[in-house]
């Protein structure tokens, strides 16, 4: 079988054999005459001679053929009709049920996030609530003690000769420096702390109404969208909206729907969480302001123990990290040479497929094809030297994580001690300075 594929680029060759003229057709013309023809007046209006029986026999024929066809026409029309009408009818009960399915989806993300929103306005009436009690608090709170200025002196004076980067100021000297200025800065402390409250106490209020305005849209959206889901086709109260189809411009999508009520959500409850960060605040600042210096220095001795433990914590993890720096950057040599070997390796199946392709630039003539070896062999080459610009970044990248690594190694070795010798000071300095201090009765006056 010839094939039928085949692009020609040239017009066909001339045929062999010369053309010549064909003999003249003649046609016989039918006479009306015979035994069984007529002519005369018996055909006058109609025909010069009567109809043939052949011709008789082929109207006949064309009768019934033009009935079969017009009633095989009428069948195929009425069955398609038929068909139609239940495929539309099929389709029409899908999309409703599939319309139902979808708004009773959406009646349950209403549900959720309206629920979701209420539960945030409750919480967020009762968080206002707590911290107006504690604002409340505030405003009777009582002033503190005299402060012994001497050893919270000398212990931030000997923390100052601390190292970078451990020279911070940390809750140790926070709490210091709270001890030597607790009877200066109380009143302005509280009053700092009465207007952030009565801020966050704003802010609570002002979130609940957002919450509350968009739970509000959601009941009568919901409500909406409940009596659509009721809709069906004998529904009596339904009627034809041919604008309705239109998308609203000032429409919202699912997806900024959402966001906007998770939006909402979101900060309500970080203002929920600030002011409940705001009420263990104001706990601990009318803690601290009603106990007295004894408490004050246990408070002190307690935030010590803690930061040692932190420099202790720190100063092991350091290093364990520096263990593990020290295993790893003999790995990383060692992956740097196997990259220098991989890029070596590519250089043999380089060489190959450029010297094919070399090799068979020179064939001859038509010869020289694109054929499928030719591309696999060009997709050789640039695949390898892709892989080799890979590889050489990957070098790249890897001799420098392992100058990284021997930089991370003298930083480690430097913090580590650093952070003995904030030790040393926290621990021998400090604290052993902290266990002379004033006993109650002394603080109180009785001795």
């Amino acid at each position: 079988m010839a094939q039928t594929d085949v692009l020609l680029t040239k017009q066909p060759a001339p045929q062999t054999v010369p053309a010549c003229e064909l003999p003249p057709k003649l046609y016989d013309v039918a006479r009306n005459t015979g035994a069984y023809t007529s002519s005369g007046l018996a055909t006058a209006g109609f025909r010069t001679a009567k109809y043939l029986l052949d011709e008789w026999f082929q109207n006949c024929y064309a009768r019934y053929h033009q009935a079969f066809a017009d009633r095989d026409q009428s069948e195929r029309q009425r069955h398609e009709s038929q068909q139609l009408a239940a495929e539309t009818e099929a389709l029409a009960q899908r999309t409703q049920e599939d319309s139902t399915r979808k708004v009773g989806e959406r009646l349950q993300d209403a549900h959720c996030w309206k629920s979701e929103l209420q539960r945030e306005v409750h919480e967020l009436v009762a968080e206002t609530d707590l911290l107006l009690a504690q604002k409340q608090r505030l405003q009777h709170a009582l002033d503190a003690t005299a402060v012994p200025f001497t050893i919270a002196t000398d212990n931030l004076q000997c923390r100052e000769r601390r190292q970078h980067p451990d020279l911070v100021r940390d809750h140790v000297e926070m709490e210091l420096l709270k001890e030597a200025e607790l009877i200066r800065n109380i009143q302005e402390l509280l009053k700092r702390t009465i207007m952030q409250t009565v801020n966050q106490i704003r802010l609570n209020r002002e979130q609940k109404e957002t919450c509350e305005m968009d739970w509000c849209d959601k009941v009568e959206a919901y409500n909406i969208d409940q009596t659509c889901a009721r809709y069906h086709s004998q529904s009596t109260e339904v009627q034809f909206h041919p604008h309705s189809a239109k998308f609203e411009e000032s429409a919202s999508t699912p997806e900024t729907w959402a966001n906007f009520t998770q939006e909402n959500l979101c900060r309500a409850e970080r203002e929920r969480l600030a002011s409940v960060n705001l009420r263990g605040l104001i706990d601990c600042i009318l803690r601290d302001t009603s106990e007295d210096l004894r408490l004050q220095c246990d408070a002190v001795n307690l935030a010590f123990g803690r930061r040692c433990e932190e420099l202790e914590d720190a100063r092991h993890k350091l290093e364990h990290h520096l263990r593990k720096t020290l295993r790893e950057i003999p790995d990383q040599e060692h992956n740097v040479a196997a990259l220098k070997q991989a890029i070596k390796g590519k250089e043999a199946p380089l060489k190959v497929a450029q010297t094919r392709l070399y090799q068979r630039s020179l064939r001859p003539n038509v010869e020289l094809c694109r054929d499928t070896a030719q591309f696999r062999l060009v997709s050789e080459v640039e695949q390898l030297n892709a892989s080799l610009v890979a590889l050489r970044e990957k070098l790249l990248e890897a001799e420098q994580s392992l100058r990284n690594l021997e930089d991370t190694r003298m930083s480690l070795e430097k913090d580590i001690a650093v952070k003995t010798n904030s030790l040393f000071i926290d621990r021998q300095k400090c604290m052993a300075h902290r266990a002379r201090y004033p006993a109650v009765l002394q603080l109180a006056g009785y001795q």
